[in-house]
């Protein structure tokens, strides 16, 4: 397979009378993408805003992330099996919004939905705040079931971000970045001396609103699979999570995973990268070990020297990653963990819910219980109010001078267990 990503980097979004893309700017049309949401029934009302990088803005709930993608040429659509059909995706070229996202907002879907500061120290804890973002602010119909509600808002923000990225079709990009993956087959005569590695993708299928989707389908129930990594560049995963924002895997770190991105670019070069088996995380620990199991036994059947292994929330998904590096070390394939931590505000307590001896390589993106005092700010897209029932803040997080005091698991992608912020661990 081969997927070329044409990249346009945005410097400004701005609402105009007609959508389109020019000189750096996307121009959208308020009343034609407001139309286009509304198709949905169980909208009754949407409206949008324009957040940019240091603007004393900060944006409050939000239930995911996206980043705006459209394909240009090849088969399917980028969000298959919301945006276009379940035709497989991961060739051709795609059009792609750089500097750029979507962040769903409006009424609250559940607790579990994040912050995202312009400006200011909560800013530093992810790289939204330095992108321009188009704010949906989706209002549905009265008593609508919270998971309806959920898919209404998710879907919602796919069609925004196809519909951003439209607007660039037969446009000269400014940058462009090509991947080719080959079949195991063929990799096998190309690189023969070269170490097989695959990623063990973790994702959350554990109902209650936990959940992801490939092509459309809830991955909760499936055995582990197998997917190629290009696939995952043009939006084949999308997420439905509403687990903690510091570490929950958005669709924007779906498209732009960088560890799928790194051994794409060494694929060839000191590594031969085989795939991506996703790896789902129920609530149940017979289902935990059958997913460890089964994906151990499809490293194995791959012949793969190691593999690495990411975490998306926390808690009882420990389990499952340890699950995992316990059957791949058990069947002599080198296991790498990537985490992060919940250790108490003073980073004294057990980080993990779960461990393993054979855990032995673990990198770990923060520590989710640190304690941080976010600004007052000019301007509060959606509603501040929400911070009192989110994760990581609580009912005396609004303190009297304006300003807001959280743990980062409050703050969108803070803690991201792709590797995708900029945390580090300090050995003393």
């Amino acid at each position: 397979m081969k997927l070329t990503l044409n990249k346009f980097y945005v410097k400004d979004i701005q609402f105009a009378d007609e959508s389109s893309y020019k000189d750096g700017v996307l121009y959208i049309c308020k009343r034609e993408l407001a139309e286009y949401l509304m198709e949905d029934s169980n909208i009754a009302a949407v409206d949008f805003d324009i957040a940019r990088p240091g603007e004393s803005v900060r944006i409050i709930p939000i239930k995911d992330v996206i980043q705006p993608r459209y394909k240009q040429s090849g088969t399917g659509q980028v969000f298959p099996g919301y945006v276009g059909s379940v035709e497989t995706v991961g060739n051709g070229e795609t059009n792609v919004l750089e500097t750029c996202c979507v962040a769903t907002s409006g009424q609250i879907v559940a607790f579990q939905e994040g912050i995202i500061d312009m400006s200011g120290p909560g800013a530093d804890f992810n790289s939204f705040s330095k992108m321009n973002i188009l704010v949906p602010l989706i209002t549905p119909v009265p008593d609508l079931h919270k998971h309806v509600h959920e898919a209404t808002v998710r879907i919602a923000g796919l069609k925004t971000a196809a519909y951003m990225a439209k607007q660039t079709l037969n446009l000269e990009p400014d940058e462009t970045e090509t991947f080719e993956h080959e079949s195991i087959l063929e990799m096998g005569v190309k690189y023969p001396n070269l170490p097989k590695v695959a990623y063990v993708d973790m994702v959350q299928c554990q109902g209650l609103m936990h959940d992801t989707y490939i092509y459309g389908l809830n991955v909760k129930g499936i055995l582990s699979t197998m997917i190629d990594p290009l696939e995952i560049l043009d939006g084949a995963i999308v997420s439905g999570n509403c687990a903690a924002p510091g570490h929950k895997n958005a669709t924007i770190h779906h498209e732009n995973n960088p560890i799928v991105l790194d051994l794409l670019r060494r694929h060839g070069k000191d590594i031969c990268f085989v795939g991506v088996l996703l790896s789902n995380e129920s609530a149940m620990l017979n289902e935990k070990k059958r997913a460890a199991y089964y994906t151990s036994n499809l490293s194995e059947l791959l012949g793969v020297d190691g593999v690495i292994v990411s975490e998306e929330g926390g808690g009882n998904p420990e389990t499952d990653l340890m699950l995992n590096c316990k059957f791949h070390e058990h069947k002599g394939i080198k296991t790498v963990l990537v985490t992060d931590e919940y250790c108490g505000r003073d980073g004294s307590s057990q980080g993990l819910a779960d461990v393993t001896p054979e855990a032995d390589a673990v990198v770990t993106n923060g520590n989710g219980n640190q304690f941080v005092t976010l600004p007052k700010m000019d301007k509060v897209i959606g509603n501040q109010e929400n911070v009192r029932i989110i994760t990581g803040g609580n009912s005396e997080s609004i303190n009297a001078d304006g300003t807001v005091s959280v743990e980062i698991a409050a703050i969108m992608g803070s803690c991201c267990e792709m590797g995708y912020e900029h945390m580090m661990t300090k050995l003393r």
